[in-house]
């Protein structure tokens, strides 16, 4: 059974990479949630990452569009789902309201949810338009 969870691990660890390379901080239980949402100064963005073929096709490739805005959150982390389940369990206390969703993204500004892309609003997109999306966000709530 370890060698295929290392295996496993081994195989998912770009879908990691792709996101920690653009400097988020992945959260990897949930005493780590918890003390990154303690922080409630600023923005953050968290990204529930996922290994479906939308997360690695449009959401992860917006993220990094994104990113390249002049106006970005202070923060960035991640949770992976299916993968990190303690850690996304947590966070999701945090998404008040809202269904479990992954990949999702979720904008916080002094503590206070103020914008999120689910699922049904990446898959069937393309990296661009969710990259467009995230940028309003952005622009209308990042310094």
């Amino acid at each position: 059974m370890s060698l295929e969870l290392d295996f496993y691990a081994m195989m998912v660890q770009p879908m990691r990479d792709e996101l920690t390379q653009l400097g988020f901080q992945e959260l990897r239980n949930a005493q780590e949630v918890d003390e990154a949402m303690k922080d409630k100064q600023g923005t953050m963005l968290v990204v529930v990452n996922s290994i479906c073929g939308c997360a690695g096709g449009i959401a992860r490739p917006a993220v990094a569009l994104a990113l390249q805005n002049d106006k970005k959150p202070d923060r960035l982390v991640t949770v992976f789902a299916g993968q990190d389940k303690d850690a996304t369990a947590r966070a999701r206390e945090y998404f008040e309201g809202m269904p479990p969703s992954s990949p999702s993204m979720f904008l916080f500004k002094d503590g206070k949810l103020v914008g999120v892309l689910h699922r049904s609003n990446i898959e069937g997109s393309d990296a661009h338009h969710v990259a467009a999306h995230l940028v309003a966000l952005f622009d209308e709530y990042c310094a």
